[in-house]
């Protein structure tokens, strides 16, 4: 088979050609490269690949291709292809893509999530559409308020496969399952597969081509990636002292729960750092609110849960900041995959406090590589820092008993900060991303 070096090597159909002419979309990445052919074969497929690769596109040209080739037409009260998000946020950027791509084909798109109003939608889907992007839980509604029917579905896509396959998501998954005509084409995409949700994602395709263009939750490349050791109760003076470094553009801070954002936010706030709050307890304007001004960059910090790790994609992140490590070591691979996106460089920090080091150990052997320690900025109260981690005491010659040696202890500070930006950022900030997330 010869090189797939353009999009026209694929042989799309010409206004899937004319969008991406029009996007400026030249050059495939390379998961793009190995599963469109085999989407556009009809074969079920389950991809990995890291965050801000060109997932999206990989699967929704694929999916234009075929439905504009077919001829079919949709019936009223049904969808043709279905694709199916964790998170609002997400859901709506993938509706964005089917819409950049498919602007000049004769398709209806639409997309369905909680937080607002059924009854429009419920009015929109009367005459079926072609494409639905959903999430679970909506879509679960719609069809129980026997609004939208799943019979006539040609192609399922589970985009963030392994959170769909997860334990949150899994039993409305298997409610929808069952619904679906056996006969179908079934494709997953994610960032991290771990083994356990390979086994369920394999019960679902028939089949599959598995493609995998990089490690199992590798990490970003073009990350720096460091660790700061902090008491816990220290942390909230350590990300304000990090903050006030005016290299730090667009940031995304962590935490693990909901309260835990909202404090943070709090904190910020009073000691006037600009900063809002994404997570579930948000109405859907409010998410929406806070999403648009950390877009638009008249929010500089926007603190969120893991949640919504799966459904941002703003160009311009420039640092992430874990304020609390994921317990989840796949999570920190998503919430890192914020940054370093379209061709640019990014910093992740993390901040361990001592019981944290179990997950800091369970990220580290998850992506197969050590996170540097970094130093503490100046003007934190000196019990503020930690060791990293001790070394059984071994035993000192003569039967003595050895005092416990440190490992690492402080590390030598690097010529540069190590929250600034690097160089490189500007070099790829320019880049064109195609289809990328």
């Amino acid at each position: 088979m010869f090189p797939l070096t353009s999009f026209s090597d694929f042989q799309l159909l010409a206004p899937l050609q004319r969008a991406l002419a029009a996007e400026g979309y030249t050059q495939p990445t390379p998961i793009q490269t190995q599963a469109i052919p085999q989407a556009m074969a009809g074969r079920d497929l389950l991809g990995i690949a890291q965050t801000g690769t060109g997932k999206t596109a990989a699967f929704a040209l694929p999916i234009l291709h075929r439905l504009g080739k077919s001829g079919t037409t949709r019936k009223p009260g049904t969808c043709r292809a279905l694709i199916l998000s964790p998170t609002r946020e997400l859901a709506s950027q993938i509706a964005e893509s089917f819409r950049a791509y498919g602007k000049f084909m004769h398709l209806s798109i639409d997309v369905v999530f909680g937080g607002v109003p059924i009854g429009k939608q419920i009015r929109r889907l009367a005459p079926g559409a072609d494409i639905l992007v959903a999430t679970p839980g909506r879509l679960l509604d719609l069809i129980d308020q026997r609004a939208l029917s799943l019979r006539d579905l040609e192609i399922l896509v589970l985009d963030e496969a392994d959170q769909m396959l997860d334990l949150g998501f899994i039993v409305p998954l298997k409610r929808i399952i069952p619904m679906l005509p056996k006969k179908r084409q079934s494709l997953f995409f994610s960032a991290t597969m771990p083994n356990t949700i390979s086994g369920l994602a394999d019960a679902f395709l028939t089949d599959p081509v598995k493609v995998a263009v990089t490690p199992v939750a590798t990490t970003a490349e073009r990350v720096t990636q460091g660790v700061m050791f902090v008491q816990g109760g220290a942390k909230q003076a350590l990300l304000e002292a990090v903050l006030r470094d005016e290299s730090i553009d667009r940031v995304l801070v962590f935490t693990r729960t909901k309260h835990g954002a909202d404090r943070v936010v709090k904190h910020l706030v009073k000691s006037g750092i600009e900063a809002s709050a994404i997570h579930g307890n948000k109405s859907q304007a409010q998410r929406e609110r806070a999403l648009g001004a950390f877009r638009s960059g008249n929010c500089r910090v926007l603190v969120a849960t893991d949640i919504a790790a799966r459904g941002i994609d703003v160009e311009g992140v420039s640092h992430v900041i874990n304020f609390e490590l994921p317990n989840v070591p796949e999570s920190y691979v998503h919430r890192i995959g914020r940054t370093a996106r379209a061709g640019a460089a990014g910093i992740a920090l993390s901040f361990c406090a001592s019981d944290e080091r179990p997950f800091l150990r369970d990220i580290e052997k998850l992506t197969r590589l050590p996170i540097p320690a970094l130093p503490l900025p100046e003007g934190l109260p000196a019990d503020a820092a930690i060791i990293r981690e001790s070394q059984p005491a071994r035993p000192a010659p003569h039967g003595r008993q050895g005092k416990e040696q440190p490992r690492g202890g402080r590390p030598h500070r690097r010529p540069n900060s190590p929250h600034q930006r690097p160089a490189q950022a500007e070099a790829g900030a320019g880049a064109r991303q195609n289809g990328r997330r």
